[in-house]
């Protein structure tokens, strides 16, 4: 799936009560004149930070009306970009550092970093209760990194904040749905949940179980893959087999513990990842259910892990560090100021078929 270019009508900063003749300002230079903010003039404009972003850095994307309107703003109010003294660092942020395959994403921002010659900082902003992102990401912004990679989110806010200061970034594998003109990487997750569905139809399961995820993008995208193979091979969707549960070993169990008590069990459960999956194997465990002469099953991520487990697990596999390198490049080439031919990416998924999966019991 490719995200068009667009102008953007992202948030935007909130009006200040003053005339066009006394703009919103930042603090005043050694007794100059004070300097105009790149939100002011988004606002002037009714358009959101990145496009003004575009039009100072003369990227496309941007209507001849809009960029007129923007460019008279501009040169109205006198507005400077900040000289550019960006630290040669790439910052990959996660919310949580405790996903079994945060190792891969690394690996991969890694290896993009050398070949592009810099350096790579690792942050946790952690789940803060009540959120407090302005903190975590002035933190950010503060150290001026050649881009920044998130993992999973981004705030409209935090997205504001490093336009606003001309630092590019992207969300990895983003975990909700994103204005058009937010650089993302992603995987073929609805390929990927009909891939294995359609496995598991062609060894003759008739009752597929799917223990599915929060309604993030990724997850509704591999839950509608196995809908849609299901409907394609005539077979009836029941709700019954579909359960929805966070994405935790422990929530996995859980769910499988009662599918797997009923009379009328499924013969085999897909996941919507790994570690649901290995879930999975510990209620099948406590049942004295046999994986696959009993009961097959399919995860989704192919965390290293998962191919050492007995038996090791059938999974689609999602290449997170190839995803990764693919988001380094872009965040980088965004910071160069190159012309990206498409700032939405998703990379393909494959079924790596294991030992955790057979023909159902006749």
């Amino acid at each position: 799936m490719t995200a068009p270019l667009g102008e953007g009508t992202g948030p935007r900063a909130v009006p200040d009560k003053r005339s066009e003749e006394q703009p919103a300002t930042e603090e005043t230079r050694g007794g100059g004149p004070p300097a105009v903010t790149i939100a002011y003039i988004a606002e002037s404009a009714g358009v959101s930070i990145p496009t003004v972003s575009k039009v100072l850095n003369g990227r496309s994307g941007v209507s001849d009306a809009t960029r007129a309107r923007v460019e008279e703003l501009i040169h109205r109010y006198g507005y400077r970009k900040p000289p550019k003294s960006r630290s040669n660092l790439v910052e990959l942020v996660f919310r949580e550092l405790e996903s079994m395959w945060a190792v891969e994403i690394i690996r991969g921002v890694e290896r993009a970093a050398r070949r592009n010659k810099v350096s790579v900082l690792v942050s946790e902003f952690g789940l803060q209760d009540p959120p407090t992102p302005t903190r975590t990401i002035n933190d950010t912004v503060g150290r001026r990194p050649q881009c920044v990679l998130s993992v999973s989110q981004l705030s409209a806010e935090e997205r504001d904040q490093l336009s606003a200061k001309g630092i590019p970034f992207v969300v990895f594998d983003p975990n909700e749905e994103l204005p058009d003109d937010v650089p993302f990487v992603g995987a073929t997750n609805w390929r990927g949940g009909q891939a294995a569905t359609r496995h598991l139809i062609e060894l003759g399961h008739r009752r597929i179980a799917m223990i599915s995820g929060p309604d993030h993008p990724f997850c509704l995208a591999r839950m509608a893959g196995y809908t849609s193979a299901l409907t394609e091979a005539g077979l009836p969707v029941d709700p019954d087999l579909v359960v929805k549960t966070l994405l935790t070993r422990e929530d996995g169990c859980t769910a499988a513990r009662e599918l797997l008590s009923r009379t009328d069990r499924p013969t085999a459960v897909f996941t919507a990842n790994d570690m649901q999956a290995l879930g999975v194997y510990q209620a099948a465990r406590e049942l004295g259910l046999s994986i696959p002469q009993d009961l097959s099953v399919v995860g989704f991520d192919d965390v290293p892990a998962v191919a050492w487990v007995d038996p090791p697990l059938t999974t689609v596999h999602q290449p997170l560090a190839e995803m990764a390198v693919a988001a380094t490049e872009l965040a980088l080439a965004l910071g160069r100021g190159d012309d990206v031919p498409q700032v939405g990416l998703e990379i393909a998924t494959t079924l790596t078929v294991r030992e955790s999966t057979a023909a159902p019991k006749s």
